[in-house]
Parts: structure tokens; sequence; C-alpha cells
């Protein structure tokens, strides 16, 4: 079975607890603020990933409602609860890991707890395709769950009691794969999250932008 279907079951499976958990996104605000801040143009396109009940969407479009919103996901059930915390977003089914099929181009690209469910390989194609749809100067947003140790990825217990296969990033990775696919980094910062099992996790945030040429 693709790897990937049993974390999107899960979401499907516990959408409206998961949108009760996390539907504030506050603890991010500052990178949240800086993405929104400094897409400078008008009524800018902004392709999201993975955005699950529309959290991060509903804080983007609260600062920014002149934002042209497409967001997408893998499981229904989220995508429907998005839809309805947004109704003035746009919303789609899509694989994140299939970026290239996409046409056209966008002004930001906002990816926000996608990664720890993709490899290391699966995370540098994505930041390669995301190059590619973005325009001159249009920004890429990336968060993460970080460990130096990537063998440390491995099978996880969730809140609700499911076993997913969760992986860990290395920030020089990631940043170097943004720097070889012409993404130049604009802000980097971590946030000490505290786990249910009261274990700290270390959540990497890299905001890139696309330089010229």
């Amino acid at each position: 079975m693709d790897q990937i279907q049993q974390p999107v079951d899960i979401f499907n499976k516990h959408a409206i607890q998961y949108q009760e958990r996390f539907m504030d996104v506050q603890l991010y605000n500052e990178s949240l603020d800086f993405f929104c801040d400094n897409t400078e143009k008008e009524n800018a396109r902004i392709l999201e990933l993975a955005c699950g009940p529309g959290n991060i969407t509903r804080y983007l479009l609260n600062k920014r409602p002149d934002f042209k919103i497409t967001a997408t996901d893998l499981a229904p059930n989220m995508l429907q609860l998005a839809a309805h915390n947004n109704p003035e977003a746009e919303f789609r089914l899509l694989d994140c890991r299939k970026l290239s099929e996409l046409e056209g181009t966008y002004d930001a690209i906002m990816c926000g707890f996608c990664l720890p469910y993709l490899s290391e390989a699966e995370a540098g194609k994505l930041i390669c395709d995301a190059a590619q749809l973005l325009s001159e100067g249009g920004l890429l947003y990336i968060s993460t769950m970080e460990e130096n140790d990537t063998n440390k990825s491995g099978i996880r217990t969730s809140s609700a009691g499911d076993k997913l296969y969760m992986y860990y990033h290395k920030a020089t990775y990631l940043t170097g794969q943004m720097v070889s696919n012409n993404l130049a980094l604009a802000d980097l910062s971590r946030k000490e999250y505290p786990s249910s099992d009261g274990s700290i996790t270390t959540d990497l945030i890299i905001i890139a932008r696309k330089e010229k040429g």
C-alpha cells in the first residue's frame, strides 16, 4: 500500500477531532505573518498544500483577505471542513507529491506540516516542484518536525491511538534543496511544541524566496 495512504485514512477518520485540536495556529503566527507581509503583490495567487481543516487558510485570509487561495489536501473529509471554514477560498483534492501535474504559476506556496508524512526524497521533490510553480520573487513556506538524526523516523502513535509512520527532517538538507532550486532563504525559525505524551518536539519553519533567472 502507498505509505502516504495511511495518514490520509487517519486524517479522514479523525477530521473533526483534528479540527477541534489544531484550528488555533497562533503558535506559528510570527512565521505566518512574515509570509503574509512579504507576499507584497495584491490579490496574490496562493497555493496551499495539505490544508487540513483550513486552519492556516483561515489565518492567512484573516490577515490578507485579498489572497486568492487554492487549498489542497488528500483527505476528502478535511477538504469538506476546510471549505466550510473558508468559503472565500478554492479547494481541490491533490497529492502534494504530484505538483508537477499542476499548470500555471503562483505568487506564494504554503506547505504547513506536510513533510512529516514525506520521505527525504519526496520532500526534496516537493521543493523542486514548488520552485517550478513559483513566480519570480514568490515565497515557499515549509514547516516540519526537525531532528538531526533522521533514523528516529518511524512508527508513532497518534493522540487518537492510531499508528502511523512519521518522518523527521534536517534543516541542512531542506535548505540545501532550496538553494539547489534557486530559492534563497528568507527566514528560518524553530518552535518547541509540547506533545500529548509530555515530550517536546522541535518544529522547524523555513521560508524561501524564488530568485531571478
